[in-house]
């Protein structure tokens, strides 16, 4: 059973990462950036400090940095290292078949030899349903476009060849529960204690 779905998990790879165009590339390359999406960052804070005030958005900054780190450090030391699935970028059965980008040295960008499961994935997702979560009522074009922005951070990984669809999706799962148990634990405290200051 787990070797047939590693070898779904290899093909779909192969389709995802195998359909590339070099006009593609530049993007891709620097979805996978945190600094590129600053901007984003800023904007979605800000709504949240419009909708709950500044004390609260305090509140709100720290919550976010636990649960990012809570995403980072669970998928690193309790996922990677433990399982140690190798990267596709690190595999040597599927080495020539990878679509790989060079970084900015001239050396083919492989991230870390352990990739299960994404590190990008988790922590996106967690802010993106952290977010949705915390600004409900929302309009389904707004929650539409925000998960959006963490499905093409995640897809941007297998684009670069450094994890396959299993290691998002597990990632996306992981972040998306984290994301909503933070944002409920936040609702609490907002509502029990931050009201009442």
């Amino acid at each position: 059973m787990l070797q047939k779905l590693n070898e779904l998990d290899t093909s779909l790879f192969l389709f995802f990462n195998g359909h590339h165009s070099s006009w593609l590339d530049g993007p891709m390359w620097y979805s996978s950036k945190m600094l590129v999406w600053l901007p984003v960052y800023f904007l979605l804070l800000y709504s949240l400090f419009r909708k709950y005030g500044s004390k609260s958005g305090v509140v709100i900054i720290i919550t976010v940095a636990i649960t990012v780190t809570i995403c980072d450090r669970t998928s690193v030391e309790a996922f990677k290292e433990v399982f140690q699935r190798l990267r596709p970028s690190h595999q040597p059965l599927l080495e020539g078949k990878v679509h790989l980008l060079m970084d900015h040295n001239g050396n083919f960008y492989k991230g870390g030899s352990f990739g299960f499961f994404s590190s990008h994935a988790a922590n996106y997702f967690a802010i993106a349903i952290f977010y949705i979560t915390l600004m409900r009522p929302m309009r389904s074009l707004f929650v539409m476009l925000t998960i959006l922005w963490a499905s093409l951070i995640a897809y941007s990984r297998v684009y670069l060849g450094v994890h396959y669809p299993g290691d998002i999706l597990a990632g996306a799962l992981f972040g998306s529960c984290v994301g909503w148990l933070m944002a409920r634990l936040f609702l609490r405290i907002e509502h029990n204690y931050l009201r009442k200051v």
